[in-house]
Order: structure tokens, then C-alpha cells, then sequence
């Protein structure tokens, strides 16, 4: 961040994720710190618009590293994209004195600061995210704090399935990304796991399932990840519950946890990684950055070009449209496509593992 910056704006936004707090914290701390006035900005784009926000200092982020959901408030505001409302927010900012901007959030979060740094408004985006759903970084803040929870609460369902001799599938958020269900399936020792990105072998699991009774398993966990394409028009979670009861005749219940994953104290992991996060982005505005997505890649965070990480998203979750690569070179595209075949190795290595050693 050049000399002539002197506030720095901090806004979270999107699904809110456990280790928000520490981010805006590392970022209010380090920017004054480093000579800054730091304003926070309430419900994300929604708070920018309507000139939600105050003067932060020290004191204003005492007491909430600890704490879950965020601190500043967020929203969904998909009216932000309309090129009036991305004008009205620049001369808010303006008003306000803010000269650049951190973004805390998912894709969305990224694509409006993208829209403000090309209206001369620098930002930089920090993945906030329990989903795990940003494809140029292998952790987001808010996912281990997610996982944490999935765990504990399949751990007490054990107990009543054991105590009843019954299945439990357990439909488990992700947004599209089946990563937290496949941790928690694998470390929670799920007899299977479906997710959007391995086809499902209903057969397989049934018998599976079947097998286990057959040498008296008693309670059993089924892990599965939300809005999985449905089965001959059904849900597929009843739709697989269906089929359990009637080909294996093991009583079988739905549990589904919602949105209480997104709550809780957040972990050691994500409160180190949104701490480093905020204090790496701050970082990249005092060296002149912008537009740019703080990363963690092999164990370090990096900063990463949010129209790359952009686009690397829609190439990885098949959503690229024509032109969305235009102005990339080659051996970047060559990178993206890199990284997406490491991610889906990844996942099928650690789904053949979960096949491999949970019976």
C-alpha cells in the first residue's frame, strides 16, 4: 500500500465461517499497527452501500478471536454487480476516506473486489468459507472449525445407533463440495461417503452395509453431502435411505446438519490461519498489492490474482464460459488446469481410502 493510503476498509461477507473474527482482528491490529486507520464496514457489500460502518481501533477487536460468526455482520448482496451500485460504493468509500479494501468471504466476496480495485478502490480477498470451496487454495477459514463439528455431533449419533442397531445417514453441508463430507466421513469412520465430485456406487454401499450386519455391526454412520443429483426424482439422501431399509432391512434415519456447522468457537488452525491471512493481506497493501486472494498452498500463504483464482474456480467446478479465459496466458491456463487435476487426485485418493479402511 503506497504512502498516499491511509484507511484501510474491512468488510466480511457471504455465509459467515468460523475464524472470521480472527481475520478482521489480524487486520485492524496490523494495519494500526502500521500507521493506518482501519474502518469496519457491517453486512458486507449491503453495509457499503448503505454507509453502515465506523472507525475501528485497538480495543474494538479486543475479546473476539475466540468467538465464531463475525463481528462486523454479513450478507448476500447481488445487487452489488449492478455497475450503479458498484459507482454508489466507490464514493462511499471515498466519503468515508477508505483507500483500499480487505474482503473476507467466498467467490462472490472476490468478484465485488475485483469490481472495486477496477474502480480504483485496491482490494484483497481472504477465503472465509466452512465449504472448502475456493479452488486456488487448499484451506479456507471457517472449514477445520466445520469439520470439528461434523465430527463431535457423529460421534454422539453413534450412540444411538449403536444403541438401536440402526444406520444413520448424516446429509452434510458443502454447497457443491463434497471435502467436508469426506473428511468427516473418513475420520468419523463412515461405513460410505457420497459426494458430487465421485460417482456413487449405490450397489456397492448396500451391500457393504449388508455385509456388516451379516457379521453383527450394530450402529452404523453413512455420510453424504447436501444437494447430491437426486435418485429416479427423490431426494437422494431419502431416496439412499429408501434403499438401505428395503435391501439390506437395517433400520435406517435421516439426521442433516445445517447451519449449526457454521457456529462454534473457532479451532487453533483456523484462528492461526486467519490471523496469518489478515497480517499477509495488510502486507500486500503496503507493498503496492491489489486484487489479489490470500492463499494456503504446501503450508504457505501466498498471495494469488483473484481473476485467476476466478477463473480457476469455474475451470475446476466446470462453469467456464466463453471468453473467461481470454487475457490469460498459456502457461497459465496450463497452471489452472494443473491445479484442478491435483485437486480431483487429491479427493480420489482420499475416497479410495475411505473405501480401503472404513467397514
Amino acid at each position: 500500500m503506497g504512502k498516499e493510503r491511509k484507511t484501510i476498509g474491512v468488510l466480511t461477507s457471504g455465509g459467515d465461517a468460523p475464524g472470521m473474527n480472527a481475520a478482521v482482528r489480524a487486520v485492524v491490529r496490523m494495519g494500526i499497527n502500521r500507521g493506518f486507520s482501519v474502518v469496519g464496514i457491517r453486512r458486507g457489500y449491503s453495509g457499503l452501500l448503505a454507509n453502515d460502518m465506523d472507525d475501528m481501533d485497538l480495543r474494538s477487536v479486543s475479546d473476539i478471536l475466540q468467538r465464531g460468526g463475525t463481528v462486523l455482520y454479513s450478507s448476500r448482496c447481488p445487487e452489488f454487480s449492478e455497475q450503479r451500485n458498484i459507482k454508489k460504493a466507490v464514493e462511499n468509500c471515498r466519503k468515508a476516506g477508505i483507500d483500499a479494501l480487505v474482503t473476507i468471504g467466498g467467490d462472490g466476496t472476490f468478484r465485488g473486489a475485483t469490481d472495486l480495485t477496477n474502480h480504483g478502490i485496491p482490494s484483497i480477498g481472504i477465503p472465509g468459507t466452512i465449504d472448502n470451496d475456493i479452488t486456488a487454495t487448499e484451506l479456507t477459514i471457517g472449514f477445520d472449525t466445520a469439520l470439528n463439528t461434523c465430527l463431535r455431533m457423529i460421534d454422539d449419533l453413534r450412540d444411538t445407533a449403536e444403541s438401536h442397531a440402526r444406520c444413520i445417514i448424516t446429509e452434510i453441508m458443502g454447497n457443491g463440495c463434497g471435502l467436508l463430507a469426506l473428511y468427516t466421513g473418513i475420520a468419523s469412520g463412515a461405513i460410505s461417503i457420497a459426494i458430487p465430485e465421485i460417482p456413487f456406487d449405490l450397489d456397492y454401499a448396500c451391500q457393504k452395509i449388508a455385509n456388516a450386519r451379516a457379521v453383527g455391526k450394530r450402529g452404523m454412520i453413512a455420510i453424504c453431502s447436501e444437494k447430491l443429483p437426486e435418485l429416479d426424482g427423490v431426494p437422494f439422501t431419502d431416496s439412499y435411505a429408501a434403499e438401505i431399509q428395503q435391501r439390506t432391512d437395517v433400520c435406517t434415519r435421516i439426521n442433516r446438519l445445517g447451519h449449526i456447522i457454521r457456529g462454534g468457537n473457532p479451532t487453533l488452525r483456523d484462528r492461526m490461519t486467519a490471523s496469518q491471512m489478515g497480517v499477509e493481506a495488510v502486507n500486500s497493501l503496503l507493498e503496492g498489492r491489489s486484487n489479489v486472494v490470500m492463499c494456503v498452498n504446501e503450508s504457505r500463504i501466498s498471495a494469488v490474482d483473484i481473476n485467476f483464482a476466478l477463473a480457476l474456480d469455474r475451470m475446476y467446478k466446470g462453469k467456464l464460459k466463453d471468453g473467461d479465459l481470454e487475457g490469460f496466458t498459456s502457461y497459465q491456463i496450463a497452471q489452472m488446469k494443473a491445479r484442478c487435476e491435483f485437486r480431483r487426485a487429491k479427493i480420489a485418493r482420499l475416497y479410495q481410502m475411505s473405501y480401503d479402511i472404513c467397514m
